[in-house]
């Protein structure tokens, strides 16, 4: 049993970690053998046990099961190399579980075994993932205090995590504290400029690297690139773009997609069409940043077309562009598209895609189909709270307040707990038909079943609801007993109120609270001379008007009207 030990540890270490994970079931029964060879008197060949363990550890966490990869940490003899660590550190940066990535560097710092490169370069990269610049700053202390900072591998991680989290000047320190940076770096500050739209930054850059020696690849092209977001960048764009084909760099369709991205973010859209028409393989990278550019221009039904062109060809787009494409057909509501997308999106099977589905429900609510979107969102197997918030929102807006209120039902049955958002959506589906019974419901159960905190826009719809049903007073009782200072949207719905139902005394008495508020804005005071017309109060009405003139006719020329009346 144990002949076998020596040739599964020489696979992993001759690989030096990339050999493929055993499936769980050769995993445990290798397992099973290191037990038997630990306890066996005699002596197993040196390598295999600690090389064995480490293959492993590795297929244990690629299978996901790192309870046994932990056991497998836990067992090994003292100090254990810091390749176990890393290998389990990795497998949960993996799964962006930073905490317990970072409690296992914490209790490898507390060991015999000292973090090397990788386990500090692997830990700043989850904290970036993460998006923790908190945690980050914290790792680089401690790298900078055990002389790792200097470290190449490291160094090359805090310039990545610092330029994806946007924290361009430190990175910008951590690059010039390095002594040689490699292409990679200097890759890796160049994209880190473009994230930010820094394009003369990332011009000089790129000229420091070119004097410093180091050939620029494909890499640092796209880098640079990615750098000109606007009109005022294009003509540098333009010269990068040259460089590009005399230095055989627009080959790789990386460089291609960057480069159609520049032309159509700088709103040279025929450029960027032209290069991407001329381009006779374009990849899907290619297609999407044609069609997202369209897209970020309004073109909405070019970049339709240009969607199907691309599925057209076989090529398949990811969640990301299939819901670009979604949100400009809800924004010119053209349900045919939508319809043409949804079957689509069944074909390849990403209808169970959250963001796709989402997108999906939007789309059709948008187009005034809301029915379609609650089919959509009864077809997804596993929802969260922002899709049921979704469907309920939108079932709501189109009058479907009693399904709104199913749906809230539905989401309690999933163990799901209803927000702040969910009771805006519902509230709203109330105010929509007027049904006052219900919003009363709905806002008792909001605080006193769930124990969520009643915000201004609750009261607004309450507000509102009371009103629409005649009961002013009711209304202003509301008010009264806020627990938090209400805005110009709580006087202002009922406001609305008084108008509608011409309770010109009431709306007095609110329309002085909302100059109070708003002294600015002249709707109050239009609304409020509306009522008194309606009322046939014409005095009141006019002297209201006259009001409204000296304040626009004082603000006109700068001097204060409240001022001058105290004079």
């Amino acid at each position: 049993m144990r002949g076998n030990l020596p040739s599964a540890a020489a696979a992993a270490a001759s690989s030096n970690g990339a050999v493929l994970p055993l499936s769980l079931s050769r995993t445990k029964q290798l397992h099973a053998r290191l037990v038997l060879a630990s306890h066996s008197p005699a002596p197993a060949p040196a390598p295999a046990p600690a090389d064995l363990r480490l293959l492993l550890l590795r297929s244990y966490a690629a299978r996901g099961d790192l309870a046994s990869a932990r056991r497998l940490l836990d067992e090994a003899p003292r100090p254990s190399s810091p390749l176990l660590y890393n290998a389990l550190i990795r497998a949960h940066a993996r799964r962006l579980d930073l905490a317990a990535a970072l409690a296992l560097f914490a209790r490898m710092r507390r060991s015999a075994t000292a973090p090397d490169a990788h386990s500090f370069a692997c830990v700043l990269r989850t904290c970036a993932d993460c998006l923790r610049p908190g945690a980050l700053k914290v790792v680089h202390g401690v790298a900078s205090s055990s002389g790792m900072s200097s470290h190449p591998i490291v160094g090359s991680a805090l310039v990545s995590g610092y330029a994806k989290l946007g924290l361009v000047d430190d990175a910008r320190r951590v690059f010039d504290g390095l002594r040689e940076p490699d292409l990679v770096l200097w890759n890796s500050m160049m994209s880190a400029y473009g994230h930010r739209g820094m394009w003369n930054d990332g011009l000089q850059m790129f000229s420091a690297m070119r004097r410093a020696g180091e050939q620029p690849d494909g890499y640092s092209v796209v880098a640079l690139v990615s750098c000109f977001w606007n009109p005022e960048a294009l003509e540098f764009g333009q010269a990068v773009h040259g460089v590009c084909v005399k230095g055989g760099y627009d080959c790789g369709h990386h460089v291609r997609s960057a480069l159609v991205s520049m032309y159509m973010r700088s709103g040279c859209m025929e450029s960027g069409q032209s290069l991407f028409h001329n381009l006779p393989d374009a990849d899907l990278v290619t297609w999407s940043s044609l069609i997202t550019g369209l897209l970020q221009t309004g073109k909405y039904m070019e970049s339709f077309d240009l969607f199907r062109q691309m599925c057209f060809t076989g090529r398949r787009p990811d969640s990301v562009l299939i819901s670009s494409v979604l949100s400009a057909c809800a924004s010119t509501t053209a349900i045919s598209c939508t319809r043409e997308v949804h079957c689509y999106v069944l074909r390849l099977g990403a209808d169970k895609d959250i963001t796709v589905s989402s997108s999906l429900m939007d789309a059709y609510a948008k187009c005034g189909f809301a029915e379609l979107g609650y089919w959509v969102f009864r077809q997804i197997p596993y929802k969260n709270l922002v899709m049921y918030n979704t469907v309920i929102s939108n079932l709501g807006y189109h009058g479907f307040a009693t399904k709104a209120i199913e749906v809230l039902d539905e989401m309690v049955n999933d163990d799901l707990r209803p927000d702040s958002a969910t009771f805006s959506g519902l509230l709203a589906a109330c105010c929509h038909v007027g049904n006052l019974e219900q919003g009363w419901k709905l806002f008792r159960r909001m605080r006193d079943e769930f124990e969520v905190v009643v915000e201004m826009e609750h009261y607004v719809y309450m507000v509102r609801l009371l009103a629409t049903s005649g009961q002013l007073k009711e209304a202003y009782d509301l008010i009264q007993t806020m627990q938090i200072q209400p805005d110009c949207g709580v006087w202002g719905a009922l406001l609305w109120g008084c108008c509608v139902h011409r309770d010109s005394s009431l709306g007095r008495i609110v329309a002085e609270k909302l100059f109070q508020l708003s002294p600015d804005k002249a709707a109050y005071r239009v609304m409020l001379s509306n009522l008194y017309a309606s009322q046939e109060m014409w005095w009141d009405a006019e002297e209201v008007r006259d009001e409204l003139s000296k304040e626009e006719m004082y603000k006109n020329t700068g001097i204060s009207w409240v001022g001058e009346v105290q004079k």
